[in-house]
């Protein structure tokens, strides 16, 4: 599962780079593995978590279970990758893991399913207004790449300052951000801006400065070279926010065997799953980036920078919320935002209306043969 996901899933973030020319194809690939294998090692716990216990009240889920919705979600995901169609690994784990916990006699979650149903719901406004946005900002030519672009440094700095990561401690979550870190490290009695602790917000603005300060930098020598080199370290910040995001999707069902039937901790389950990512990214990747960076776009560097941004925020906004999300749906979604800034000539609109029907279809098909595959399977071997 871990693998189709590597190939599929987690790599879309790389593909408006690609489409750019900003990076060969192979190369792609070859960074979706590592990037993937940090996020999902560093960042990839709290959807773990949502996956493994939040999708089904009442009961826990067992390994025949776990094994009926990952042979499922994966061959659908498997399936698609062969056709060249990138099929979400969020819709078809979902729907899988609901059909196997209600044929294992569970509950619906209902409010899980409302919070992640709005959130993916609100994905594609969210992330094409703000793909939209930044390309017409961008597009400006009273605005010069040396403003424009650090700007855009300067919120990808503050937002990699409140990533939550495993390794950085917190009072209250699983996952602390380096803002939190350091403002509980410093330890002022600080006010809180709109809630926000004070000297966290110095430090997510300082960081936000110094990136941007890079950036201008880079971009002030070489315009066309600074703006390729910024969009190429967005699509590793994407692709590790994705690793973070959806090797959850594949590690989660297996939550309840490695904690209670196995006592080992999820950091295990994860390096479990970020190794099975690497693999697939490297071996199955280079399809699927084309695909997305060729076929529903005819993408440039600029544009592709407006698809990287929301893409990179919203992704880091689930993984907060612990909610599982689409790569597909996040990239593309930007992708589309970004393209409809020179009009609907850029987008096909055919091969998205297709491949939106696919992606609702996989959900509501993945969660009625996970269901059937469950009952036939403990029917036979006579085992929960």
């Amino acid at each position: 599962m871990a693998w189709t996901i590597g190939a599929n899933s987690n790599s879309p973030p790389f593909a408006p780079a690609v489409g750019a020319n900003a990076i060969p194809v192979m190369r792609a690939a070859l960074l979706v593995g590592v990037f993937g294998f940090l996020g999902a090692v560093l960042q990839g716990a709290s959807i773990s978590e949502t996956v493994g216990n939040d999708l089904i009240s009442n009961v826990s889920i067992t390994p025949l279970s776990a094994a009926s919705g990952l042979l499922t979600a994966a061959t659908f995901i498997t399936v698609g990758n062969r056709r060249g169609y990138p099929i979400p690994a969020a819709f078809t784990v979902t729907g899988a893991m609901i059909g196997a916990g209600l044929a294992l006699g569970g509950a619906p979650a209902y409010s899980t399913y409302t919070n992640i149903a709005v959130f993916w719901l609100a994905i594609p406004f969210v992330g094409g207004f703000i793909g939209f946005a930044t390309a017409t900002v961008l597009r400006l030519d009273s605005l010069p790449e040396t403003v424009g672009v650090p700007a855009l440094g300067f919120v990808t700095g503050a937002t990699v300052a409140n990533m939550r990561f495993s390794f950085i401690p917190d009072p209250v979550r699983s996952q602390g951000t380096p803002a939190r870190y350091v403002a509980e490290a410093v330890g002022l009695d600080a006010p809180s801006v709109l809630g926000y602790n004070a000297v966290a917000l110095v430090f997510s603005v300082a960081l936000g400065l110094a990136v941007a300060g890079v950036v201008r930098r880079s971009v002030a020598r070489s315009v066309e070279n600074g703006v390729r080199s910024f969009l190429v370290v967005l699509g590793a910040l994407v692709v590790f926010s994705s690793g973070g995001s959806q090797v959850g999707l594949a590690t989660g069902p297996l939550e309840t065997l490695f904690n209670d039937d196995l006592s080992l901790s999820t950091v295990y389950l994860l390096g479990f799953g970020a190794v099975a990512l690497l693999l697939g990214a490297w071996t199955g990747a280079p399809r699927v980036v084309q695909a997305v960076s060729r076929e529903y776009s005819e993408l440039g560097v600029r544009r592709s920078i407006s698809a990287l941004v929301p893409s990179f925020l919203i992704t880091q906004a689930a993984i907060t919320l612990g909610l599982p999300i689409s790569a597909n749906e996040v990239v593309i979604s930007s992708l589309i935002g970004s393209g409809l800034v020179e009009g609907s000539s850029g987008v096909s609109s055919k091969k998205v209306g297709y491949t939106v029907g696919v992606w609702l279809l996989s959900l509501a098909a993945a969660l009625v043969t996970s269901y059937g595959l469950y009952t036939l399977l403990s029917s036979l071997f006579g085992a929960s």
